[in-house]
């Protein structure tokens, strides 16, 4: 098996924040999380697929707007269509809070691990791609 990994990084805005005090929910680190599996997908099966579930979530640290997210994936096991995946989001940048600096942040010296997942998703065979001509799915 190769080794699919992805990586994307994002500020958080205020309109991604949800509660009081800026603060986001956590349904938008598995937003992220089904964008890095759409490309681990792609990667290894040149189609997007279908997420079928998570097994595991873990919200680990509260992310705030102006916070910098990084997430990430990996594939860890594939069958014959389902394609077994592990997640992970780290915050690298988080807004300063200071009293009248609105746009202060500060780059975090260690990443804070926010959120980790596990999941599942499937590519079914007559779309997988990879050396393979194209067909109609």
């Amino acid at each position: 098996m190769e080794n699919y990994t992805s990586l994307i990084r994002l500020r958080i805005s205020a309109h991604d924040a949800h509660y009081a005090g800026g603060l986001v929910d956590g349904a938008r680190m598995l937003h992220l999380f089904g964008d890095v599996a759409t490309e681990l997908l792609i990667r290894s099966d040149g189609d997007e697929g279908l997420f079928v579930a998570y097994d595991n979530i873990e919200f680990l640290a509260p992310v705030y707007a102006g916070d910098y997210i990084e997430a990430s994936g990996r594939i860890v096991a594939m069958g014959k269509s389902s394609r077994k995946m592990v997640f992970e989001a780290r915050k690298v940048i988080a807004s300063a809070a200071i009293a009248g600096q609105a746009s202060a942040a500060d780059v975090l010296a260690e990443p804070i691990v926010v959120c980790k997942a596990s999941g599942t998703c499937v590519v079914p065979v007559p779309c997988q791609r990879i050396a393979r001509p194209p067909v109609t799915c």
